[in-house]
């Protein structure tokens, strides 16, 4: 599989090496000094990304990937009430988020 990680901190790194470990292959890694990178044509080469930042940029993440049609796995927390803005939006983009 091909998976895009959204947030590469400590988090972002544990799942890096389990993941290869696996035999999948991290096409995208996106932190802070390269925000930039999180566009449609660098997410477009993952399967599935993986979200792991923080309450502040986490809803951001997941609508975006939401609206490029990525299927999202979310482990940020403190971001949950706008939870219903997500739902939504997963079912209008026929999505999936876990």
């Amino acid at each position: 599989m091909k998976i895009a990680l959204i947030g590469y901190g400590k988090m972002g790194k544990a799942i890096e090496q389990i993941a290869l470990s696996k035999g999948h292959e991290i096409v995208l890694k996106i932190d802070i000094n390269n925000a930039a990178d999180f566009n449609a044509e660098n997410i477009a080469k993952a399967h599935v990304a993986i979200e792991f930042t923080g309450p502040h940029s986490a809803f951001d993440n997941v609508m975006k990937c939401m609206n490029l049609g990525i299927p999202v796995v979310c482990g940020s927390t403190g971001w949950l009430d706008k939870w219903e803005t997500v739902k939504a939006s997963c079912e209008q983009h026929n999505g999936a988020m876990v």
